[in-house]
């Protein structure tokens, strides 16, 4: 395993992540559900059940404090276990529905149709349950959320190691290909060199006036022009760039991801300097697996 593997990460997190838990108190239960994706920033998504949007604030602020970036959408969902118990006429209720009614239908001169008493026993609040079911206690949900984000903090930092793991085979990758490009081109270097000493003595035994300052000042232009030295050199420096932020950890996405066209704009130059199939080979083989390593980084926080 290549020397990316070997170095210790420290608390990197992926964006993608999931969680969940129920709770129950007698003919009440519930569930808890945490979502996060990719995102730019920190989007927070929750919902929330009538009666307990006191609870929105105290979660959304522990999100805030937990996390730095991604889409994350939070949900608690009730469910009441069903009533076998006694149902009475709630008569302010229903006064009030009866009254309602009769507006509804002065109004529309007899063109609705007429209203049964099931229909009129049916609308919340006129006829309920006599053992009607209270609301969670807040500071019981408000610690099980404080868990549950708890819980998926670490399954995003389980899965930013894994990243981790992959980046680093990645970033050893590129090194390979970072010094294979070296090597060749040392190589073609040395052949353009002889390549261009003869296409030189060819035009001196055909010429009979030669500026020699225009001569060296266009071998050198060649010469520059066909360089990749700094481009390598970058290359260099973006790998332990890039390995120095993965083992940080943290909330380095963002950089990663400016690292990463940092190292596909050396790529690109190598590739239009190469002037060889070999070297061009390699620079292509680079920009492949720059890509595959910028799909990757896409997915830290």
């Amino acid at each position: 395993m290549g020397l990316g593997a070997q170095v210790a990460t420290k608390g990197l997190a992926s964006m993608t992540a999931f969680g969940a838990s129920d709770g129950s108190d007698g003919a009440l239960s519930w569930q808890w559900e945490i979502r996060g994706v990719n995102g730019r920033g920190l989007d927070l998504r929750l919902r929330l059940p009538d009666g307990l949007g006191a609870l929105e604030q105290p979660v959304r602020a522990a999100l805030q404090k937990a996390l730095a970036r991604g889409n994350v959408s939070l949900s608690l969902k009730l469910q009441r276990a069903a009533s076998g118990g006694a149902h009475v006429l709630q008569s302010d209720a229903l006064d009030a529905a009866l009254s309602a009614l009769a507006t509804v239908e002065q109004q529309a001169g007899g063109r609705l149709a007429a209203s049964s008493a099931a229909d009129i026993l049916s609308l919340k609040g006129v006829f309920e349950a006599t053992d009607n079911v209270h609301v969670p206690d807040q500071a019981v949900l408000m610690s099980e959320a404080e868990a549950l984000i708890a819980a998926f903090v670490e399954m995003r930092k389980g899965e930013g190691a894994a990243l981790a793991e992959v980046m680093n085979g990645q970033l050893d990758r590129i090194a390979e290909l970072t010094e294979a490009a070296a090597a060749t081109a040392t190589v073609r270097s040395a052949a353009a060199g002889t390549r261009l000493r003869q296409q030189v003595t060819d035009l001196l035994n055909v010429t009979e006036v030669v500026d020699e300052a225009r001569l060296a000042q266009e071998l050198a232009v060649l010469a520059v022009k066909a360089d990749v030295t700094e481009e390598l050199d970058r290359l260099r420096a973006h790998i332990v760039a890039a390995r120095d932020l993965i083992a940080g950890g943290g909330a380095v996405g963002r950089k990663l991801d400016f690292l990463m066209q940092e190292f596909n704009r050396e790529a690109n130059t190598l590739c239009s300097k190469s002037g060889d199939a070999a070297l061009t080979a390699i620079g292509l083989d680079l920009k492949l697996t720059i890509d595959q390593m910028r799909e990757q980084v896409q997915n830290v926080e």
